[in-house]
């Protein structure tokens, strides 16, 4: 399974021969500038919930590349009355793909799009694929429903925002990491605007100080796991 950061909480992630992007949010970002959507290969792509930073390119890249957008029931339909495909899911459901299984889990968060069209209730994803599991925590607040997720899981990677304001910060994602039992974690929704901005080596040093080790890729970087 390999991961890409396309910068803030959008990533590309190659599984089981297909490509999946999530949640784009690359063209209005001006420390993705260097990344050109019209590129980006897409099987499926992931919305974890309808705020502008999350879904700004799913239409652009869905309607190039025939993309299934997969994410809560509103969400998706949202988008299928445009014209896209979708699949429905709703929190605590999960769908094998044919890249790998997929649940919808719960986040604490807010969700609507910017043309105040409902946007269902916020989620994360857990994938499994490839004999690999990864966690996608999407926006939230540490909450103790992510306490669940080893019980049925044992994740490999989880993927955090870290950016404080709208949703954890450093400190919570290293109690987030304790809840889902996952010491290796891929920062994201940082540094994208001012409100979200950090020291990424002082939030890397509190994850090493308690034996985790914290990921802060640059913006087109990938790794394997």
């Amino acid at each position: 399974m390999k991961i890409t950061f396309y910068g803030h909480a959008s990533l590309g992630i190659e599984v089981g021969g297909k490509n999946i992007i999530v949640d784009p949010y690359i063209t209005a970002n001006e420390l993705a500038s260097h990344i050109n959507i019209d590129e980006l290969k897409a099987d499926y792509i992931l919305v974890t919930h309808a705020h502008g930073d999350h879904v700004l390119d799913v239409e652009a890249i869905a309607k190039r590349t025939g993309a299934t957008i997969i994410s809560n029931a509103e969400i998706a339909w949202y988008f299928e009355a445009k014209g896209l495909k979708s699949h429905p899911m709703n929190h605590g459901g999960s769908w094998k793909f044919d890249f790998g299984t997929v649940k919808y889990v719960n986040a604490i968060h807010s969700s609507s799009f910017n043309d105040g069209a409902y946007g269902g209730n916020p989620g994360g994803f857990v994938i499994e694929g490839e004999h690999k599991n990864i966690y996608i925590a999407g926006d939230t607040a540490l909450t103790f429903d992510m306490k669940l997720i080893p019980l049925r899981t044992k994740l490999d990677l989880a993927i955090f925002p870290i950016g404080n304001n709208f949703t954890m910060d450093v400190e919570d994602a290293i109690i987030a990491s304790d809840f889902v039992e996952c010491d290796k974690i891929l920062g994201c929704h940082y540094d994208t605007f001012g409100y979200i901005k950090i020291d990424k080596e002082e939030a890397k040093k509190k994850f090493f100080d308690k034996g985790k080790d914290l990921m802060l890729l640059e913006i087109g970087d990938s790794i394997d796991i």
